[in-house]
């Protein structure tokens, strides 16, 4: 259940390996793809990503193959985010000094890894650095929360390295493009699971009641933490993985450039790296006539509960970078808000300190009929469509092995 990349990949691998089944992808929203998700307004002609953009570690992501396969075009242009467009409030000496605080920083969550104690990341920081709020800021573009909420033990599981790439025509058209053909059902939330007794599972919806012998559960932990959905018997277990495992929040704002050709393509702008509280932005990607602004962590949920305030701040601090005349050259085209989406609540999953083992937790299997995938659920590929697809292999496998347990 549930048709982004982890669902869509169970169910692909599912009726490749055994076409004889019968199995249905039950989706809540009315769109596949989860948390990738492309649109192309009418105003720019062109694709936006609202959700994940990059192939992260691409050179053995496996979403690189597969968008090729599917005839999309992947763009190998590095990641612009270590450069600072003019160096823009951001002079040559303060970006050493910030690469000095990080390499530093990194130096230290890499020794303290081995210690038997888990603690916050903001344990590693040093006190007093004036480069401590970029390094919260950077944690909430990557985590969606700050290092004060994020565990040590478990970010040093995260194996996902390499270059960072994108697909041109969108990375959730890829995701969605993937999952053609697959029997899926849109706009049916499964509310209540019922997997007591020696029978079928039972998966109430609001379109009726259904059956099955297996069920893979795709769903945030949000969902699961905030009771949209509930298990007969309880998995006590599993309620406590997801509250510890919440999703953080990373939200867009996109503006469309109405003299793009005064910024350069494919250019960044950090809009204070003094603070935490701050955007980081992505000038003209492809070339085109939009800015792609980021927000993490407590910022982006501040902006997300105050409404449209997330352009009004982007063009705040890109004005006082860039100069006031600049308001008059950019108009906001779109703003997400994933902590609003009432299909998935949130971003992506983090683990609480002391939290790191609950994603094996959540990811394990109940009574050989209840699986479990999505990327909170991924050991060392967490908060990637990569590990959401390779989850869902693996529930696959997991549900491969209890129908066939002789083989």
């Amino acid at each position: 259940m549930g048709a982004g990349a982890a669902g869509l990949a169970a169910a692909r691998r599912l009726s490749e390996r055994r076409p004889e089944l019968r199995i249905r992808v039950l989706e809540a929203a009315e769109r596949t793809g989860g948390r990738a998700r492309t649109i192309v307004p009418p105003a720019i002609g062109a694709p936006l990503d609202l959700g994940c953009g990059w192939l992260h570690g691409a050179e053995s992501n496996p979403w690189l193959p597969i968008a090729e396969a599917l005839g999309l075009q992947v763009d190998r242009t590095p990641a612009p985010w270590d450069v600072q467009y003019r160096d823009l409030g951001f002079p040559p000496e303060d970006q050493t000094a910030y690469a000095a605080a990080a390499e530093a920083f990194a130096a230290r969550q890499a020794a303290a890894a081995r210690d038997p104690v888990d603690r916050p990341l903001a344990a590693l920081l040093e006190p007093g650095n004036p480069w401590n709020p970029l390094l919260d800021a950077v944690s909430g573009y990557v985590s969606g929360a700050e290092l004060a909420d994020l565990s040590l033990h478990d970010s040093a599981r995260y194996r996902v390295h390499g270059s960072d790439w994108r697909v041109a025509e969108g990375y959730g058209r890829a995701v969605a493009a993937y999952g053609a053909g697959l029997p899926v059902t849109l706009g049916t939330p499964v509310t209540r699971i019922d997997h007591g007794g020696a029978g079928p599972v039972r998966l109430e919806t609001p379109r009726g009641t259904l059956q099955a012998g297996a069920v893979i559960v795709t769903v945030s932990t949000n969902v699961l933490a905030e009771g949209g959905l509930r298990f007969a018997p309880a998995l006590t277990d599993k309620m406590a993985a997801a509250q510890d495992l919440p999703l953080g929040l990373a939200n867009k704002v996109f503006l469309h450039l109405a003299t793009p050709e005064a910024l350069p393509a494919d250019g960044h702008l950090i809009g204070n790296p003094r603070s935490a509280r701050t955007g980081a932005y992505h000038l003209r990607p492809f070339g085109r006539p939009v800015i792609e602004g980021y927000f993490g962590g407590a910022l982006a949920r501040d902006l997300e509960r105050a409404g449209d305030a997330a352009a009004a701040f982007a063009l705040d601090e890109l004005a006082g970078l860039l100069g006031a005349a600049f308001r008059r050259r950019a108009s906001c085209l779109t703003v997400t808000r994933w902590g609003r989406n009432p299909s998935v609540r949130g971003s992506y999953a983090y683990a609480r300190p002391g939290a790191a083992g609950q994603r094996a937790t959540l990811a394990a299997p109940v009574e050989g009929r209840l699986f479990f995938a999505g990327e909170a659920t991924s050991p060392d590929a967490f908060t990637t469509v990569r590990g959401a697809y390779e989850s869902g292999l693996r529930a696959a496998d997991e549900v491969l092995s209890a129908l066939d347990p002789g083989r």
